[in-house]
């Protein structure tokens, strides 16, 4: 049975909130196995979560002057985390999504493509960030950063089998998902004005 860590008491979060250097560590110690198990939870991979937990630690030792309850403490800190995660996987986006340079000579894409791109991107990856944990992980680790199958499966810990029927699972959901926001998004291709 894994340890039960608690979340640290009101007391020591109002004195880190005052400006006392010792509660305000301890709160970041008390706090960082809930942040990490959150990063785990959201993230793609370990290296991911490993990296959204640190920021969010990082936020929560500069900011956490601005928490306004003390008993949100855990809300907030699960907001910041998933905040990191999307915003990985919007760098991912960009970077593994983006097309390749444009030759010489022509022209770049307009603010308006800029614009519509970002978007798009954001909405994917609201959508990967709303597939159950397990869905995401196969997902992002096989279509996003691009693992071969075999890989997947074995970081995942799961058979071929399992890793392609979970990455099915994964696609149809994200494809429902998207298909299920693109109404309310975008006009109709057919619409008259």
């Amino acid at each position: 049975m894994t340890p039960r860590f608690a979340w640290p008491d009101e007391r020591l979060i109002r004195a880190a909130q005052n400006g006392d250097v010792t509660s305000l560590t301890s709160v970041v110690v008390q706090s960082q196995p809930h942040v990490r198990r959150f990063a785990l939870s959201l993230c793609a991979s370990p290296q991911d979560a490993e990296d959204a937990a640190q920021e969010a630690l990082i936020i929560l030792y500069r900011k956490i002057g601005t928490l306004r309850a003390t008993g949100a403490l855990a809300g907030w800190m699960f907001r910041i985390v998933r905040n990191e995660c999307l915003r990985q996987v919007r760098l991912l986006a960009s970077r593994g999504g983006a097309a390749p340079a444009a030759p010489e000579g022509s022209a770049e894409p307009s603010a308006e493509e800029a614009v519509l791109h970002r978007l798009e991107a954001e909405r994917i990856a609201a959508a990967l960030c709303a597939l159950p944990p397990d869905q995401r992980r196969v997902l992002i680790l096989r279509d996003v950063q691009g693992l071969p199958g075999r890989a997947v499966a074995h970081a995942l810990g799961l058979s071929n089998a399992a890793m392609k029927s979970r990455l099915h699972r994964a696609r149809t959901a994200l494809r429902h998902s998207l298909a299920a926001a693109e109404p309310a998004d975008a006009p109709s291709a057919g619409a008259d004005s």
